[in-house]
């Protein structure tokens, strides 16, 4: 038998015999019926645990093994940059603005006192950089309670411009009619002096084109234009006149130096019944200008060629200088010049209508003109100029009343040379958008040479402007108009005339003071919607019945109204 065979027998037997005695013990004790109590102890635990294999907290520096990690390269062929700069920030790009709905054409119509009819048309093509056409159509008419004192107004105007690669082309066609009467009277007497006013009626035509340089932003480019005028006057009638205009210059800039040519010519002539007059002027003028930073001076020639019924050469010098003191806020300037003026027909009648027939034309010459003054602005919305000028005028027309027909006016010329010594000064000012004024005073002191006063000449003019929108919907506006009193001369006797003209003659002259005056308009304007507006106008809110020119008044108060259509 083998022995571990041996020792489970034995444990097996030991086992089984201590067994058996703890039973018979348990029986003995019942036996004997003792009392016992159940006594629990407890004792503390104590593990036991088996070696473990621990493992060392520092690495084992016998271990020499290393560990190769597989790596993968991908190369990329890139171009070194080396900027140092400060780069660039990119500004937010703003939202594009909407665009404003431009209103192209407009109709207009209005009526109120005094019989007075308004129509305005305008049409054009709309926005286009490169070509813009249209036209436009105007009617005035207006009476008054003075017999005759009626006076109609037309004007119709078509016009075009476009840009083409090296120049730009513009041109015009004009056509004007007005229709009155001469119904001036003497309010000083008892007896009508005027039963029957006359008539009388104007028509102008008028053409006129321009070519000029492309704008082009290379400052030392070539500039250049030449625009060509011509005009057909008459009247009811024999009076007629024709003229062509033609003027031109180039310029070329070399460095801060500008070389130019002006150049200019009028052709034209007058005639009426025992009238016939040949009006022909020449210019050319040359000139250097320097234009640096602050400082710009043109100095040149004015060389006046007169020749037809007149004929003469005249040299002036044309000299101007600008000077910057402070950048947009201040501006000195001067200019000395001399030139022909030609008088003609229709310069006469835009001033004073009411011409007799006959009308003596000749030139008047500026000798010498001085003028100088400041200009500039005074921050956002305020502009100003100021400037003084003394001139020097050799047969300076003026209207006086005609003898046999006191409700025409005749032109004299004073013979010998006139000064002319005056001020004048302008204001602008633009609060905002919907609020702007503007204002214009002219203070002139005339010393004739000839004659005893400047006839019809005030030494006093004030005219003011005034806009304020109150709304989008709702602006109204204002004017002034201010003239202080004028002289005018009547005859007692007939004149004696010498040659073309009258000699002055105080013998048989009287001067009449012609009151001045103050002229207060007022109107409004209420936006119904995008295409209706309506209007109303007050002139001479004062009811001042003044005179311009003797034995015409104007109308008192006058409101009319009516109705704009937009598309």
């Amino acid at each position: 038998m083998r022995p571990y065979r041996i020792i489970y027998t034995t444990l097996l037997l030991l086992s089984a015999g201590g067994l058996a005695n703890a039973q018979d013990k348990k029986e003995d004790d019942k036996d004997k019926k003792v009392v016992a109590e159940e006594i629990e102890v407890v004792r503390p635990y104590k593990p036991i645990l088996a070696e473990a294999f621990k493992l060392r907290r520092s690495p084992n520096l016998d271990d020499v093994k290393t560990y190769k990690a597989k790596l993968n390269y991908s190369l990329t062929d890139r171009k070194l940059e080396l900027n140092s700069d400060i780069l660039k920030l990119q500004a937010q790009q703003v939202a594009d603005e909407k665009a404003t709905e431009l209103v192209n054409n407009y109709l207009k119509g209005g009526f109120g006192m005094n019989a007075t009819s308004l129509l305005e048309a305008y049409i054009s093509n709309g926005k286009d950089e490169a070509l813009q056409v249209g036209g436009y159509l105007r009617h005035f008419g207006q009476g008054g309670s003075i017999r005759g004192q009626r006076r109609d107004n037309q004007e119709l105007s078509v016009f075009g411009r476009t840009i083409l690669d090296m120049a730009t082309v513009s041109g015009r066609l004009n056509f004007e009619r007005s229709g009155f009467n001469f119904y001036g009277f003497n309010p000083n007497t008892l007896t009508d002096q005027n039963p029957d006013p006359a008539k009388q009626r104007f028509n102008f035509f008028e053409a006129e084109g321009e070519v000029m340089n492309k704008f082009t932003e290379d400052e030392d480019a070539l500039s250049y234009a030449v625009k060509v005028n011509g005009n057909i006057w008459s009247d009811q009638y024999e009076a007629r006149e024709n003229y062509l205009t033609l003027n031109g210059y180039v310029n070329k800039r070399i460095n801060s130096f500008n070389l130019g040519l002006a150049a200019g010519g009028e052709f034209g002539s007058t005639k009426d019944v025992l009238t016939a007059v040949k009006n022909n002027i020449l210019r050319l003028n040359p000139y250097i200008r320097l234009q640096a930073k602050g400082v710009k001076i043109t100095a040149g020639i004015n060389f006046v060629q007169e020749f037809g019924l007149y004929e003469s050469t005249r040299l002036f010098p044309a000299i101007t200088a600008d000077f910057t003191l402070i950048p947009d806020y201040l501006q000195i300037f001067g200019e000395v010049k001399g030139d022909v003026s030609r008088n003609s027909m229709k310069g006469f009648t835009d001033e004073n209508p009411w011409l007799n027939t006959n009308i003596n034309i000749k030139n008047t010459v500026e000798k010498m003109s001085i003028s100088g003054g400041i200009k500039g602005t005074g921050g956002p919305g305020f502009g100003y100029k100021a400037r003084f000028y003394h001139k020097t005028l050799t047969d300076m027309p003026l209207f006086v009343n005609n003898f046999n027909d006191f409700s025409r006016f005749d032109v004299i010329y004073d013979f010998g040379n006139m000064k002319l010594t005056g001020i004048e000064g302008e204001l602008s000012v633009q609060v905002s958008n919907d609020l702007r004024w503007t204002g214009k005073l002219n203070f002139d002191n005339y010393k004739p040479a000839s004659e005893s006063e400047a006839w019809f000449k005030p030494q006093m003019r004030l005219t003011s402007n005034l806009l304020y929108n109150i709304t989008d919907k709702i602006s109204l506006n204002a004017s002034l108009a201010v003239q202080d009193e004028t002289k005018a001369k009547i005859y007692t006797a007939a004149p004696v005339p010498a040659g073309q003209y009258v000699v002055p003659d105080e013998s048989i002259e009287q001067t009449v003071n012609v009151s001045g005056f103050a002229d207060l308009g007022a109107g409004a304007e209420y936006r119904i919607n995008k295409q209706f507006t309506v209007f109303a106008r007050a002139n001479n809110l004062l009811n001042n019945k003044y005179s311009k020119f003797l034995y015409y008044q104007y109308n008192g108060l006058n409101i009319f109204g009516g109705l704009t259509y937009s598309f």
